[in-house]
């Protein structure tokens, strides 16, 4: 009998914090899907269906009956995903987009349950306000490293916090994780938080 309590669907340093946070007990299982958003598929769509999918191909990699928590998280301007950043051009372009403006982040979750089948999922959408960040700032921002590896090329949990003037909504889901909508899905589940 397994001591988990769920299956984390991701490789995400941040995400294995957030849950260390709340106490719970996981085994991480990376799922490596095809990230592509589809021919005019909206953002909320987008990001709720990566959460699920990653949820699904974790299940289909596993014998276990843990529920399996998929998330997914999308920095968004003017209804545009700016996803990770593929190189420096791309990374120093999305600080530019969204400096001095209001953008809004989305984290969708999932959780994929066996008993019985069925899935569970909630979305939070939040809005970082960012302050005119100077040419400056953002290059030294970029060669800190810290945005390489996430969306919309920053960190609020990091150093890219000195550039957030104003959030409205979860601190946890701009990292990339809602806990108050996961919470719910794990007691809707039947799994202790707290």
């Amino acid at each position: 009998m397994s001591t988990y309590q769920l299956i984390l669907a991701s490789a995400s340093p941040r995400r294995r914090e957030l849950l260390d946070q709340i106490g719970l007990s996981y085994q991480i299982r990376p799922a490596d899907i095809d990230e592509t958003p589809r021919p005019d598929e909206p953002p909320q769509d987008y990001v709720t269906r990566l959460a699920r999918e990653k949820a699904q191909a974790a299940r289909a990699e596993t014998r276990e009956s843990l529920p399996i928590l998929g998330a997914d998280t999308a920095v968004v301007l003017d209804g545009e995903v700016l996803g990770k950043p593929r190189h420096e051009t791309e990374g120093l372009n999305h600080l530019r987009r969204i400096s001095g403006k209001r953008h809004e982040v989305l984290s969708a979750v999932c959780l994929n349950l066996t008993d019985p089948p069925r899935i569970l999922e909630a979305l939070n959408i939040s809005r970082v306000h960012f302050r005119q960040l100077t040419e400056d700032e953002i290059i030294a921002y970029w060669r800190s490293g810290e945005p390489r590896d996430k969306a919309g090329a920053y960190a609020i949990q990091g150093q890219g916090a000195i550039f957030a003037e104003r959030l409205e909504g979860s601190f946890s889901g701009v990292m990339g994780l809602p806990l108050y909508e996961t919470a719910g899905l794990l007691r809707k589940a039947g799994i202790q938080v707290l």
